[in-house]
């Protein structure tokens, strides 16, 4: 569908939700929106209202790979946004108008590229207020209330079984579908996990991919959390971990939170928010399993190059990825990792 076909069908389709006589859109254009999901910005001009509403459409494309659709993750995010955490605002969601699922969120401006928030001069001062921000931010994440109905497509454990149990099989399951050749470091850091599992706590919404690159950065600090298709119910010390990987530090390995501070700094931050003390020993479980994680995952967006399916070059070179995690697996369960 092209752009123009776009417009003249959301226009009505915002007059209709809005309950006005007419709506008008400027400045349509498309975003970077990744594998799931096509995004574009625009702005909203409503009859009767002098207010033009800046967003941005998430459209879910047809056979994307997504555990759950846009009406559900329109609900999530406004449970979170209520709470107060760093969101955009949703504002519209559909299904019909455009043939396929999709919802509007309010744009917010900031920096997204992962290597220029910690590299960038202008976020110098931003980097120095980041740990403590995302530390909040994950606590008010996580703070979401579990039993919200908003919330209740999002997958979980399984009665009497742990959150650390529950995510590590499914892991494994995805890993024994896919693995061809072997990778013995792999199957070593299921085994430590298994060997190793955390201190079990309470429940919460984990966002799933928490990390640099994912968040909207200005000068003042974060500024949104972004990205949520991978949310799940779980241990909310999954998100730290995640955070901590050595693929989300963009080169700076030595600033062990997300290429912006230390480990330290992050969990001093987040019990300050959340009140919850986090061992490293817990932390340590999250951070193998966040790195076996992207591991597997890197596994599956090359499978396609290998087995001859496609020969995107990008999911080729995707493969490199495969051996650096497998690096810093061996390297975090001996104890040696910056």
């Amino acid at each position: 569908m092209s752009p123009e076909e776009m417009v003249s069908r959301l226009e009505p389709f915002f007059a209709e939700a809005a309950g006005v006589s007419s709506a008008r859109i400027e400045g349509f254009r498309t975003l970077t929106g990744g594998a799931v999901r096509s995004a574009f910005a625009l702005d909203l001009h409503l009859s009767g209202s002098p207010t033009v509403q800046e967003l941005v459409l998430l459209a879910f494309r047809p056979g994307g790979a997504s555990t759950f659709g846009a009406p559900e993750e329109f609900g999530l995010l406004g449970a979170v946004h209520d709470l107060g955490a760093p969101v955009p605002r949703p504002a519209y969601v559909g299904e019909e108008t455009l043939g396929r699922p999709f919802y509007v969120m309010e744009r917010m401006a900031g920096e997204s590229i992962g290597r220029r928030i910690v590299t960038a001069d202008s976020l110098a001062s931003a980097r120095e207020a980041l740990p403590r921000q995302l530390a909040a931010a994950l606590a008010s994440i996580h703070r979401v209330d579990t039993a919200d109905p908003r919330l209740a497509f999002l997958g979980q454990p399984e009665a009497g079984q742990s959150a650390a149990e529950h995510t590590r099989l499914q892991l494994d399951a995805i890993y024994e579908m896919i693995r061809v050749e072997a990778h013995p470091v792999f199957d070593e850091a299921f085994r430590w996990l298994a060997e190793n599992p955390p201190q079990e706590g309470a429940l919460a919404l984990v966002h799933g991919d928490f990390r640099i690159g994912n968040v909207l950065v200005s000068p003042d600090g974060l500024e949104a959390v972004l990205d949520w298709e991978l949310a799940h119910i779980g241990d909310p010390i999954e998100d730290l971990g995640w955070l901590c990987g050595r693929s989300w530090r963009f080169g700076l390995d030595e600033k062990t939170c997300g290429g912006v501070g230390s480990r330290e700094d992050l969990l001093a931050a987040y019990q300050e928010s959340s009140g919850r003390a986090v061992s490293t020993g817990d932390l340590l479980y999250w951070e193998v399993f966040g790195n076996l994680r992207w591991g597997v995952f890197t596994l599956v967006q090359t499978r396609p190059f290998l087995d001859g399916s496609s020969r995107n070059i990008e999911l080729g070179m995707i493969g490199r990825r495969v051996a650096e995690t497998e690096w810093e697996l061996l390297n975090l369960m001996e104890g040696k990792a910056l």
